[in-house]
């Protein structure tokens, strides 16, 4: 069998193929009003596609905590109930097509408060209508256009990881099964990790100052996440700085301290901390980040990262360089890539009954 296609099981979830998608922001959540942060038609649709297309694993997007854990205005969230609600329509149509689902438990940190990106993505002011004013561990704005954030206080940071926690249980209840914390891309728990971006307290400095606030999430989320059910961390494994920043030794230390915390899988992504930095781009350029933690540690890693062809996302996995593949913009150009990657390779993926004449 091909090794695309071999099922994987994490605690008592079984995933029945290694094409997994990650979590891709659609911006398209209302801003404000009872909807705010919730997912609509479109978010169905577009989740809907992709699983009966035959994707394995749908981790949808990046998920607000709270209302100034968002990216942008449009985000989604996951600290009411009516979000909630409206999630469990998505969730419920991708277990019926044998679709496991998902979801990225999210706070964008100093780079929150932002415009869409196809209407340039440029940073909103407090003071605009839809603007909030950021947070970070650090009075240190990510980029010269980014608004200063405001630094976290203990008792603030306090405060997150319970947003962490209270989003898990609501997750938890909206039906997704599986759970990602996002430690990726320059947002809240990133900056943290960073000592780019991190502070001199006991939440920074040393290795184990970074790392405190993650490894609360972590624990926060793990407590109030069902012991059945698995729970993954998105990572960068390097911030692409030559000195002053988070780096591949220390992604497979924290990956020892992830695993003893509970974690089942890291997510393994690269960049977004530091603007102006030169991120060598090519086909599987981040995938080398996955191979040397599942090498060297005994943590489960997804590979991400311009992965866009069957025979390179088969020789990932049978090359042993990873657990699964998660593809982004493949799955936006291709809904039913799962498919078409089974018929050349000789793998078996669900086809809803409705698309049977196109076996």
């Amino acid at each position: 069998m091909s090794a695309l296609f071999e099922p994987r099981t994490l605690r008592d979830v079984t995933i029945p193929n290694r094409v997994w998608m990650p979590p891709m922001c659609q911006y398209s959540a209302a801003p404000d009003g009872p909807g705010i942060g919730a997912p609509n038609d479109w978010h169905f649709a577009h989740y809907a596609a992709r699983a009966a297309g035959g994707t394995g694993l749908i981790i949808v997007e990046a998920t607000g905590v709270s209302p100034e854990g968002r990216i942008t205005p449009y985000d989604l969230g996951i600290w009411n109930d009516t979000q909630v609600e409206a999630f469990r329509r998505i969730t419920r149509f991708l277990v019926s097509q044998g679709t496991v689902p998902g979801i990225q438990l999210a706070h964008a940190g100093r780079k929150a408060s932002t415009d869409r990106p196809w209407k340039g993505g440029a940073p909103l002011a407090p003071s605009d209508a839809l603007g909030w004013q950021p947070l970070g561990p650090s009075a240190v704005a990510h980029d010269e256009d980014h608004t200063v954030p405001t630094e976290l206080t203990v008792a603030q940071i306090a405060e997150v990881v319970a947003q962490f926690a209270d989003a898990a249980r609501r997750a938890l209840a909206a039906g997704f099964e599986v759970a990602e914390i996002h430690g990726a891309h320059g947002y809240l728990i990133a900056n943290f990790l960073s000592p780019h971006s991190n502070r001199t307290d006991e939440y920074g400095g040393s290795y184990e100052n970074r790392t405190r606030f993650a490894l609360e999430v972590v624990d926060a989320v793990r407590e109030v996440w069902p012991d059945d059910k698995p729970l993954f961390f998105r990572i960068s494994a390097t911030d692409w700085l030559e000195e002053g920043g988070w780096t591949p030794d220390d992604t497979v230390r924290f990956a020892h301290d992830l695993r003893a915390h509970g974690i089942d899988l890291l997510d393994v992504s690269t960049g977004g901390n530091a603007s102006g930095v030169r991120i060598p781009v090519s086909p599987g350029y981040q995938v080398p980040f996955a191979a040397r933690v599942k090498a060297e540690t005994a943590l489960p890693v997804a590979a991400v990262g311009l992965i866009t062809d069957p025979g390179q996302a088969e020789k990932i996995l049978s090359n042993g360089e990873a657990d699964a593949v998660l593809l982004g913009r493949e799955l936006l150009r291709n809904p039913s890539w799962a498919r078409h990657a089974a018929r050349e390779l000789g793998g078996d993926v669900h086809v809803p009954d409705q698309y049977h004449r196109s076996v």
